[in-house]
């Protein structure tokens, strides 16, 4: 039996290290952009390290992991610059309209530098994999809907 978050005799917490988050089974593709998100989440993880005092456990184990999992999405990382063409592939922009005429801008990145409220979308997301090797004017289908390429930078 675990003994991670129990009481100890004392009335004290005890933590155990928690569990390390999932890594993905995915090349860790990476943006230039990528791998400064990544080192700079790993320098805000080091000051707060830094600035938590040692009997604060459930900080500490909360950033440990962080740093674990930062520190190996670092080391696998490949950054792959972005190349100029009309093909769509990592790195790229793409615009593409939906059904109904709805018009929409994604650039193709990493796993850990998505984020597609914002316009990103990984290299490994339905999306992304439906449209890596087409260009402008080719219709690709995902979850059953048709979209068509309009523009890739």
């Amino acid at each position: 039996m675990s003994i991670a978050f129990v009481r100890e005799p004392e009335g004290g917490e005890a933590f155990e290290d928690l569990p390390d988050r999932p890594l993905s089974p995915h090349p860790n593709f990476v943006t230039p952009q990528g791998l400064a998100l990544i080192e700079a989440e790993l320098d805000r993880l080091h000051a707060e390290h830094a600035g938590l005092a040692p009997d604060d456990k459930a900080n500490l184990s909360r950033v440990n992991r962080d740093l674990r999992y930062w520190t190996a999405r670092r080391n696998s990382a490949q950054v792959v610059e972005p190349t100029p063409g009309d093909t769509v592939h990592f790195g790229s922009t793409v615009t593409i309209e939906r059904e109904g005429g709805q018009r929409q801008t994604f650039r193709i990145v990493g796993e850990d530098e998505s984020d597609p409220a914002k316009g990103s979308i990984a290299y490994v997301a339905p999306l992304a994999r439906a449209l890596t090797g087409k260009q402008a004017g080719d219709v690709v289908t995902v979850a059953d809907h048709e979209v068509e390429i309009i523009e890739v930078r």
